[in-house]
């Protein structure tokens, strides 16, 4: 058996059992992918595949545990790569980072910038994604850290590090109502077109479950993963904001008004997340210790401790 047969048959999967797209990301051609896939039956004995005519549409019983065991292996391999490269020099390397936007925005720049005055040989890679992605891709290996909210606790094959906790504020036009109320409620809410996040993004399940078990039903009139979308269509008069606190940013210098509103929604909790038993180099450790640091002291309001 070969490394290269299991990394045919992981990569087949994550591009959805397609043998072409697998060859284009390995940069290989479509036979060679065919041929590994073919080898490994072979040598197990099985069959891996669920097949329709020529094509694969999905993995049997034994594929399934096949594919389980073949993402620990590479896995190892790849940490015991790691312990190689450390020994040769601890501060060289690349750090691929996953997170959501609002983590790339808001809160990772001041931990990049002064992890790159500590390591400048080492390059830093920003990975992009919702939620589901970035447990998919630290289950895979494709990334060394997940930082994100939703998800990364419910994945039993990552180890997570609660890092921060973090509530929302209301953002307004300059005048609004809502700024003039003594206290805002979340019936007060409810009177007015509400711009928020996405579902699966920055807490907006336990937002809605906050409005449900209040027996209230708010008008979200738009809805988005990008907190600075969210700022523009306030500035465009479509409704009031519900962002991050994180993410205030600069709205009080602007034509925007801010407004806490910890008060009526739970706390959320970001981690930081990587594969089980995945063996960091020197680096990596520097750069969780960076980020919780930056985290626990942070006092400008924007991010809380836990």
């Amino acid at each position: 058996m070969e490394f290269r047969q299991l990394q045919s048959l992981l990569k087949l999967i994550d591009c959805n059992f397609s043998v072409s797209k697998a060859a284009d990301e390995m940069f290989v051609v479509q036979s060679a992918v065919s041929q590994h896939l073919k080898k490994l039956e072979s040598e197990l004995e099985a069959d891996l595949f669920i097949r329709k005519g020529k094509r694969l549409i999905g993995l049997t019983e034994i594929g399934e545990q096949v594919v389980n065991h073949a993402r620990v292996t590479l896995a190892s391999v790849n940490s015991i790569r790691a312990i190689g490269k450390d020994h040769v020099n601890q501060d060289q390397g690349i750090l691929r980072i996953g997170s959501t936007h609002t983590q790339a925005r808001y809160v990772l720049p001041p931990v990049l910038k002064t992890f790159n005055r500590a390591y400048p040989k080492v390059e830093l890679q920003i990975h992009q994604g919702t939620p589901k992605q970035l447990v998919h891709w630290a289950i895979n290996d494709e990334i060394d850290f997940s930082i994100c909210t939703e998800a990364l606790a419910e994945s039993n094959q990552l180890t997570n590090i609660p890092c921060y906790q973090w509530n929302r504020s209301l953002i307004t036009l300059r005048g609004h109502p809502l700024q003039k109320l003594e206290k805002v409620t979340l019936k007060d809410l409810c009177e007015f077109p509400l711009i928020t996040y996405v579902y699966g993004f920055t807490g907006r399940k336990s937002f809605s479950d906050t409005f449900t078990k209040a027996g209230l039903e708010p008008h979200v009139v738009l809805s988005a993963a990008d907190t600075d979308i969210i700022k523009t269509y306030v500035l465009e008069k479509m409704g009031v904001g519900i962002i991050a606190s994180m993410a205030l940013d600069e709205v009080g210098n602007t034509k925007m008004e801010i407004r806490d509103l910890s008060h009526l929604f739970p706390w959320e909790i970001t981690r930081i997340a990587y594969l089980n038993d995945k063996y960091l180099r020197h680096y990596e450790q520097k750069f969780i210790k960076l980020f919780i640091d930056f985290v626990s002291q942070a006092d400008d309001g924007k991010v809380y401790q836990l």
